[in-house]
């Protein structure tokens, strides 16, 4: 059985974006770099931001954790891992 800590690693089908480097004086070589985004509130909320998100094209809704419950009475986290190129 997969522990809910499982749902946070990153899967190999990681998105790759690429953030353009605005220093123009060296030709750097683009690193991949991790990037994780957390969401946490309330169920509504959460899920709210994932599928305005999901509108906007940055992300699937099955691209985000499952939501897990905090610490805090009625609130969930879920997290997004996404790969980016830094220059």
């Amino acid at each position: 059985m997969q522990s809910n800590h499982q749902s946070f690693l990153c899967d190999t089908n990681d998105q790759v974006l690429t953030i353009p480097n605005f220093q123009t004086n060296s030709p750097a070589k683009p690193e991949r770099e991790k990037i994780k985004h957390t969401l946490i509130g309330s169920s509504q909320a959460v899920m709210a931001t994932i599928r305005v998100l999901h509108q906007l094209g940055y992300a699937d809704i099955g691209d985000w954790s499952p939501l897990l419950p905090t610490n805090n009475s009625g609130e969930v986290m879920s997290i997004l891992i996404r790969t980016i190129i830094v220059q």
